[in-house]
């Protein structure tokens, strides 16, 4: 017992001789201790949460000047940054969304050297480009995040954040004489859906409870109404809400959505949340006159269907019942039974994912895990057809879906540019876009880097798919630093896709990049969402640090030179990684990541989280809860690697202290001589649409990692 104080007191002195040399703001230690179902944990940090209060606003401003004054000051940093703006000017001017009302386009799009999308709109594919809207003319720090154009092509709506926060004024622009009207809809949401109506005199819109993303109403009790322009947004009709429809038993923590059907026979109501099933009810659209609607259930979450699509009254639907790689069905929206559909794309060992439309036809892809096919389905005849684009990661969307069956498909591959495809269904006419795409000038990046495709078995014995691309003249000894990261949560599937300015830079540094397919992800199917969620999410974290063990034994890198990553759910993926095995990584890049799951519970967008690991208030859950916590996995006089954790102070998705609580914890711990800093951006949330505060985040994260795997290029400056 006095060996095991004894050495216990040896590695604190040790841990605070070493911390010495990186003089970090001083964090005191507050515990508070909860009781978790007999399982007591003690959280020193506590008193971080109160973002509100002064010393806790000072701390993160101290924390973040004292990394600023470290990573900025690493030579080569500024050299990233101003190579990742050289490659964004040689993909030439960005497109974003498209969206075609009679013949006229309407686009957003990012110029070349330019940091920002921009609205613009041309008569006909090759008519003169007029700019609509330049956001930073509202607001320094503004952006767009959505837009839509009514029936009637005279009114333009138009969603605008600041400064990353994804809380949005809904505005209203006369279109002839391109000014705002007084409407202005707010607060909103970036991500929810907005239309007008049939008769462009109204629109539907999601409007949230508040914009301030420290209250615990915030991404809660939100409500689906019905504006008429021109009135005041107070008397806006609501058309759904937890307080105003309890018979539909809408949570808190859900948001109510409307979507109008293209021949507006109906109303479609949308209850969503983090669970990638459907749940919504509809009512006639004679309905949307009356001062409440009669809603009538339509989709339930055992339907386990995860999208659908509306044709004339026909319902297209994806589903994973008894169907783990899922199954294409449709069912009448007259009298809808989703138990006997008529089965149009059976199960197989392929993925079906990606359900869009036209305005006659039904998209759907196949997918190996990594590359995709994309198949049409004709709404009147199910006629089923292969379209011909070339094997590889393949996505794209309609122009116009209630009005025509004009298509844009994007073919990418890891170091391959997107190649575009213009393509009418009706026709079945595909060529190369020509026109609203890329202008961009690549050098052949394939020439360069070797694109390899493995499965690795993991701790199981489960194969998990891992995409590694490295530079072609690397000696396969080790030497070589290597970035590998990963996601694992909500199903969702990382699909190949134009590594682009970011980590193209990297791959120039002589570093490869890895990407890992793992549980929690959807490349497997659901099965493989649901073996990395809850009671299962160890096997996320188990496959990253497999794969990781597989990139060292086969030589690619070594411990020296491995820098691990995660952003924001994934939080879970690389603080468990480094908290389970602290020897593996040299660095470690935690961006606006949930490290701290037994509090989120408790933050606004908590409760969202509930389907994916589980409640605090269900005693088996927290068990899970308790093991994907990173926080309480630090221990003192542990090594740990280098780590630079990522938050942005306006991120309402995951809230900074929850970042703050790890870089804290780390750097009162760690035993290593590895620094360990919080990058905080006061003008970022969870993420950003301006491109110079994205690549200035990457290029002061890439410069850390780099220096601490010992690259030349990468010092601190005298």
């Amino acid at each position: 017992m006095i060996k095991k104080t004894a050495f216990a007191l040896l590695a604190f002195i040790t841990s605070q001789a070493l911390q010495a040399q990186y003089k970090y703001p001083a964090t005191p230690e507050r515990p508070v201790v909860d009781d978790y179902f007999g399982t007591k944990i003690t959280d020193s940090y506590r008193w971080l949460e109160d973002m509100n209060n002064l010393e806790v606003q000072k701390w993160f401003k101290d924390e973040s000047d004292y990394t600023n004054s470290i990573v900025k000051t690493i030579s080569g940093r500024d050299a990233l940054f101003n190579r990742m703006k050289e490659i964004q000017a040689l993909s030439g001017d960005q497109y974003g969304t498209i969206r075609q009302v009679g013949d006229i386009y309407y686009y957003t799009k990012n110029k070349k050297k330019e940091n920002i999308y921009k609205l613009y709109f041309r008569k006909n594919r090759n008519g003169a480009e007029i700019l609509l809207l330049d956001p930073s003319t509202i607001t320094k720090g503004a952006t767009i995040t959505s837009f839509n154009i009514s029936p009637d092509n005279k009114k333009l709506a138009v969603t605008i954040s600041e400064d990353g926060a994804e809380v949005c004024d809904l505005k209203i622009m006369d279109l002839e004489s391109k000014k705002f009207l007084s409407d202005k809809l707010t607060p909103v949401w970036s991500e929810f859906p907005f239309e007008f109506t049939p008769d462009s005199k109204a629109i539907t819109y999601t409007q949230m409870f508040t914009r301030d993303n420290t209250s615990d109403d915030f991404l809660k009790n939100m409500k689906s109404l019905l504006h008429v322009i021109g009135t005041d947004p107070k008397t806006d009709k609501i058309l759904a809400s937890k307080e105003n429809n309890p018979e539909l038993e809408i949570l808190a923590a859900q948001f109510p959505s409307i979507k109008l059907p293209d021949d507006y026979s109906y109303i479609i109501l949308d209850i969503g949340s983090t669970k990638n099933e459907e749940f919504s009810f509809y009512a006639p659209f004679s309905e949307l006159g009356k001062s409440k609607i009669n809603w009538k259930p339509l989709i339930k979450y055992e339907d386990e269907i995860t999208d659908s699509q509306i044709i004339g009254d026909k319902i297209f639907f994806l589903t994973h019942k008894n169907a783990p790689n899922y199954k294409l069905a449709y069912t009448s929206l007259k009298n809808p039974d989703f138990n006997n559909p008529t089965i149009l794309v059976p199960e197989s060992n392929k993925i079906v994912r990606r359900l869009r439309k036209s305005k006659n036809f039904i998209y759907y892809n196949l997918s190996d895990g990594i590359n995709q096919e994309i198949f049409q389905l004709n709404a009147k005849t199910l006629e089923i057809k292969k379209i011909p684009i070339p094997a590889g990661s393949n996505a794209g969307y309609p122009l116009s879906p209630r009005y025509n069956d004009d298509l844009m498909f994007f073919n990418n591959g890891w170091v391959t540019p997107s190649t575009d495809y213009d393509y009418n269904a009706l026709t079945g006419k595909l060529e190369k876009s020509k026109e609203l795409t890329s202008n961009g000038t690549f050098p052949d990046f394939s020439k360069d880097y070797i694109v390899k495709e493995v499965e690795v078995p993991s701790h199981d014995g489960v194969m998990v798919p891992l995409s590694i691309i490295y530079p072609k003249n690397i000696k396969m000894d080790g030497s070589t630093s290597c970035f590998i990261t990963g996601y694992g949560a909500y199903g969702i599937s990382q699909y190949p896709y134009f590594v682009g300015p970011s980590l193209m830079t990297l791959l120039e540094q002589h570093t490869i990049v890895a990407f890992t397919h793992i549980r929690g992800g959807g490349e497997k199917g659901n099965q493989w969402h649901v073996d990395g969620m809850k009671a299962k999410k160890p096997n996320t974290w188990k496959d990253f640090i497999a794969c990781s063990e597989y990139l060292i034994k086969e030589k690619y890198t070594s411990k020296e030179k491995l820098i691990g990553n995660g952003v924001s759910m994934g939080g879970v993926l690389i603080g468990r990684a480094i908290t389970e095995r602290p020897d593996l990584y040299k660095v470690a890049l935690v961006e606006v990541g949930c490290t701290n799951t037994l509090r989120m519970e408790t933050t606004p967008n908590g409760p969202n989280q509930i389907p994916e690991i589980g409640s605090l208030k269900n005693e088996e859950d927290v068990k899970h809860i308790l093991e994907m916590d990173s926080q309480s996995k630090v221990k003192k006089g542990v090594k740990y690697p280098a780590v630079l954790i990522r938050t942005g102070i306006n991120d309402p998705r995951v809230t900074p202290w929850e970042p703050g609580k790890f870089a804290a914890i780390l750097q009162n711990s760690t035993s290593s001589a590895n620094p360990v800093l919080l990058h905080v951006n006061y003008a970022n949330g969870h993420h950003s649409n301006d491109l110079d505060v994205t690549f200035g985040d990457e290029a002061d994260m890439y410069a850390f990692a780099l220096w601490q795997v010992g690259n030349t290029k990468f010092q601190i400056k005298p």
